[in-house]
């Protein structure tokens, strides 16, 4: 999740008019605090954390206030908490107020791509409010659905019943959740979520779905999630210098998806393919410096700047340049391999020339002619290569990476730095 909480949740939903809290961010005044409170009668303090970090009411990290000292006691204690969950630890910069929203029942809604189905599909239950492990099965709805007709209020109707949801809560339901897809689709997100959902009454009786908690998900290669216009802080995770280099290389065409495995790795892997990535990073382990998925067909100059950034923060502590990918159907080869032998020339020239043995496992179309452009770079900066086609089994290349990587440890490196002329690098 890249966005939590109802701060920028808020807005998302009044795209689509779907009913949401009242909130207040951190720089609330007094006045507008205790106003709050007076409207609703109670807020809920909540910290503000970068990305999804789950579990924080069962950690006591949500407060509950009926008047201002309250409020601004709670304030003092979350706006700079801590919180653990599983490996990840997170500090929140700020906390929001929210207006307490009345009511009886509770619901939970969320939509995603599910890969057992090969299609979006909602997951809807009457017993909102809870972590939705803890419900038994027959309490929750999972029903895929159409992309091209969208989520259908048939669909949400039909889910309910199945359930056995109280009736009076059906109709205002119906009415509001296919709206969900409609922000979810238009605007590039992969993962929406509305936990809980508070279904308040008004003066008649008349049942409204009001959510009180927002978390969604973006493809950040979509370009429909720049109509939003939202800050690129929101995106950014607690990553080093690499991570944010590489990240604001995003566009429209390639991914720049890194992730540093090892600052003093002797592998460096930029690698092509969500499943090439997933191998690569489980068999190379702690030699790789980075986990990366660089496909989707990037232009030329937009991976020489990666090749570049990759080379300036690891290439003098590798070993190894490994170019790793499955055999592409529509990125061309030919400008990958000549962007990065371009980049590692240019490296070459500016920061010194370093040992290093450079491995190439690839398929796809201009294969040859790439192989040739980064073979006549390697010749001529003297650097010993290795390249496999689409016609050798990814794991071998993988394996090979790391026998070269052990050869390179117990003398190759010496060999190589000998050979280029410049002292031994260790």
């Amino acid at each position: 999740m890249q966005i939590t909480g109802l701060l920028y949740g808020a807005p998302l939903l009044k795209l689509v008019d779907f009913p949401c809290a009242e909130v207040l961010g951190p720089d609330a005044s007094e006045d507008l605090i205790a106003d709050l409170i007076r409207r609703h009668g109670q807020v809920f303090v909540k910290p503000l954390f970068r990305g999804g970090v789950g579990k924080k009411g069962k950690s006591g990290l949500i407060g509950r206030a009926t008047d201002l000292a309250r409020a601004l006691a709670e304030k003092e204690r979350l706006y700079f908490a801590e919180h653990r969950h599983g490996n990840a630890t997170a500090k929140a910069n700020g906390v929001t107020f929210e207006g307490g929203v009345p009511a009886e029942y509770e619901v939970y809604f969320s939509i995603t791509d599910d890969t057992r189905y090969r299609a979006p599909t909602m997951t809807l239950t009457h017993r909102g409010g809870v972590e939705i492990e803890e419900l038994d099965k027959t309490e929750i709805a999972t029903v895929p659905f159409d992309a091209l007709t969208g989520l259908k209020a048939f669909v949400v109707a039909n889910a309910l019943t199945d359930i056995g949801a109280p009736r009076e809560i059906i109709s205002p339901l119906v009415q509001h959740l296919p709206k969900l897809w409609e922000l979810m689709h238009h605007y590039g997100m992969t993962t929406l979520e509305l936990n809980p959902i508070r279904m308040r009454a008004d003066s008649g009786g008349r049942l409204t779905p009001v959510a009180c908690d927002f978390k969604c998900g973006f493809d950040r290669d979509d370009p429909r999630v720049a109509r939003l216009g939202l800050p690129g802080h929101l995106f950014a995770a607690d990553v080093g210098a690499f991570e944010q280099e590489v990240n604001q290389l995003r566009t429209h065409q390639g991914q720049s998806d890194v992730f540093v495995i090892n600052e003093r790795g002797t592998i460096l892997a930029p690698t092509f393919g969500g499943g090439a990535n997933s191998l690569v990073t489980e068999v190379l382990g702690e030699a790789a410096s980075i986990s990366s998925d660089f496909g989707g067909n990037p232009p030329y100059e937009k991976m020489k700047q990666v090749a570049r950034i990759c080379y300036r923060h690891f290439l003098k502590q590798s070993n190894v340049l490994f170019v790793i990918g499955g055999k592409s159907n529509n990125t061309d080869i030919h400008e990958t391999l000549r962007a990065i032998g371009d980049a590692l020339r240019e490296h070459f020239s500016t920061a010194g020339p370093t040992p290093l043995y450079v491995v190439v496992g690839r398929g796809g179309p201009n294969l040859v002619r790439g192989f040739g452009a980064l073979a006549d770079t390697c010749d001529a900066l003297g650097l010993p290569y290795r390249f496999f086609g689409f016609d050798s089994a990814i794991s071998e290349v993988v394996n090979h990476a790391k026998k070269i990587d052990d050869w390179m440890r117990a003398g190759g490196r010496a060999a190589i730095a000998r050979r280029l002329g410049i002292a031994d690098a260790a």
